[in-house]
């Protein structure tokens, strides 16, 4: 009875870790493809790094270390949209400063080396139905509110001075938009860990880019790369652990992507060169 129990718990645990996978992987790539238009690729990857003191702290003190995690993301979201406006410095300068030292103390204050690497890497053998049900209503939440500001925040990168003559609130829009990759972020831990989550926000949507004809093709794209990074990284993971070697999903989700990115540019340039 035993292995049959252990063999159920670990396709429910796979079956929540897709539905984590396909959710954030789509809404990941899309919300990146507007952070690659805005030239602000580092600032997904540097905010991932803030979550981790309170991941350490979730640990410490007996609550889901996700709901630190967001907590430390979302305050330190507002904290760096408020800085921008004040110190005119952009948003990759703030983030820069702020996420080697959230980085720093993380590692200082992690109870245990085994708690830090599934804090790093990620671990979806700790992701259950609560997790799942919470990345499916974040990440739908997610993808339409970037759609519902995107038009806005790509005019206001053209040119602020026409956006503000059309009364568009930039610098609010600016904070939803931090927000929401910080939601994007927290959700997206549990699959890649803090140290590689950046690499969803980034690398399906430049994938998509080199390849991409307009814009609603890339936006598609991006997050269609995106589900096919994760649930390919995260099936990979599952099939080396059953086999004995203890894989986290991590480093598989960010290998899985390179190859789609490595694809799109043969597929770009056999294109010029048949041309």
């Amino acid at each position: 009875m035993k292995p049959e129990r252990d063999m159920i718990l670990a396709l429910d645990t796979l079956s929540y870790g897709l539905i984590v996978g396909v959710s954030v992987g789509f809404a990941a790539g899309y919300l990146g493809s507007l952070m690659v238009i805005e030239k602000m690729a580092l600032v997904g990857d540097a905010l991932s790094h803030v979550a981790l003191p309170g991941l350490a702290l979730g640990y410490l003190f007996n609550f889901n270390p996700l709901l630190g995690g967001f907590l430390f993301l979302f305050v330190s979201a507002v904290l760096i949209w408020h800085l921008g406006r004040v110190t005119k410095l952009s948003f990759e300068t703030l983030v820069g400063a702020s996420f080697t030292l959230a980085l720093a103390v993380g590692i200082l204050i992690f109870p245990n080396l085994d708690a830090l690497e599934a804090a790093l890497f990620g671990y979806i053998a700790r992701v259950g139905p609560v997790e799942a049900i919470a990345a499916i209503v974040i990440s739908i939440m997610v993808v339409f509110l970037t759609r519902a500001i995107y038009k806005k925040l790509v005019l206001g990168l053209i040119s602020e001075e026409l956006a503000s003559s059309k009364k568009i609130p930039i610098a609010k829009l600016n904070l939803l938009y931090l927000l929401l990759v910080s939601m994007t972020v927290a959700v997206g831990i549990q699959i890649t860990g803090t140290l590689l989550v950046g690499f969803l926000v980034i690398t399906p949507a430049a994938a998509a880019r080199i390849i991409s004809g307009n814009l609603t093709r890339y936006f598609l794209l991006s997050g269609i790369f995106g589900i096919f990074s994760s649930v390919s990284g995260i099936l990979l993971s599952s099939y080396l652990n059953s086999g004995g070697f203890a894989v986290p999903s991590g480093p598989l989700i960010v290998l899985s992507g390179i190859v789609i990115f490595a694809g799109t540019i043969i597929i770009r340039w056999r294109t010029k060169f048949l041309q």
